[in-house]
């Protein structure tokens, strides 16, 4: 029997994780077999007692088997621990493929998952089917300009998956009773340890990953006090706010807020790129976006390359103008 193993490292189960989910039964649909899912963290247990209660309820969707990963060590985020956890995690369940969602922790730890089982290993994967028994991967290279096709022609196959790549499952995801796997775990492999948490709330209190609108800012703002009116219309379009790494090297904005190749990878269903000039770098992080408007003072910024709808102007005369709209609009509807 095939195993298709979801792996979730986060204290709940948010859309990227139902996404990760989402792509594990499609996959099971073509290879055939089982999906299961394993819950590792600080929050593992109480993470397993929420059900996956956490989305609509009208399609209900289970998964064959479920496990927390259990020890105290786990309570802190150590890659090494948590790669040594689901080694021992995989000697039990014997997936043929791991799959991670599209997570900053997941895309850290999948990779040396994968060295320490001799596995193929692939991220920001965006297709998923089986063909002859092999696992076939889609995956976006040359920041979205192309597709590669891989085959992996034998298991283990480890994964990430691309945010908003994949239809999320609903309703109650674990089915049945959750299984314990207790693991042994050595402190001293830790490189690194955790000295001090800085918790930063994110200006509209909701993560970029998840952000459906995402509205961003760049060198082109010239200061911080430009992203308070990006944040204002992200507050109204019910969306986030994102970055450029020029407006995040110059401190403008933390560097959470990062987009593009070494930032956050993001694929909302609109992305407002204002004062952004578009650079190769940073277009590879919103190559997933389904409608990118740019807001730019020179038409020749490269960023309207890869937009749907381009505005030439001042990003101080045009956001004021959408802000209103987009508040007359709410009127309206409230009306």
């Amino acid at each position: 029997m095939r195993v298709i193993l979801v792996v979730l490292p986060a204290s709940e189960i948010g859309r990227s994780e139902r996404e990760a989910i989402g792509a594990a039964h499609a996959l099971a649909a073509t290879l055939g077999g089982e999906v299961y899912v394993a819950l590792i963290g600080p929050a593992a247990e109480s993470g397993v007692e929420q059900r996956g209660r956490t989305g609509p309820t009208s399609e209900a969707s289970t998964v064959a088997r479920a496990f927390f990963v259990a020890h105290p060590l786990l309570r802190e985020y150590a890659p090494e621990l948590y790669v040594s956890a689901l080694e021992q995690l995989w000697a039990t369940v014997r997936a043929d493929v791991i799959l991670f969602p599209g997570r900053t922790i997941a895309l850290e730890i999948a990779p040396r998952l994968a060295y320490r089982l001799g596995a193929a290993v692939a991220t920001d994967v965006i297709g998923l089917r089986a063909e002859d028994g092999a696992v076939v991967i889609t995956k976006p290279v040359y920041g979205g300009k192309a597709h590669a096709i891989l085959v992996a022609p034998r298991p283990p196959v480890v994964l990430c998956v691309r945010p908003r790549a994949f239809d999320p499952v609903h309703g109650e995801v674990i089915g049945g009773d959750a299984e314990r796997i207790e693991v042994a775990l050595d402190l001293t492999s830790v490189r690194a340890r955790l000295i001090e948490r800085i918790r930063e709330e994110s200006a509209t209190g909701m993560a970029l990953e998840e952000a459906r609108i995402i509205v961003s800012g760049g060198r082109g703002i010239g200061g911080p006090e430009g992203f308070r009116l990006l944040e204002e219309l992200a507050q109204w379009l019910g969306g986030a706010v994102g970055a450029s790494r020029a407006a995040c090297d110059a401190g403008w904005v933390p560097a959470s807020w990062q987009i593009g190749q070494t930032g956050k990878k993001v694929a909302p269903d609109l992305y407002i790129a204002v004062g952004i000039s578009g650079a190769s770098q940073h277009v590879v992080g919103i190559s997933g976006a389904k409608c990118i408007v740019a807001i730019n003072t020179d038409p020749r910024a490269p960023i309207f390359r890869v937009a749907d709808l381009g505005i030439v102007g001042a990003y101080e005369n045009v956001v004021p103008i959408l802000i209103e709209e987009v508040k007359r609009l709410r009127a309206e509807e409230g009306a």
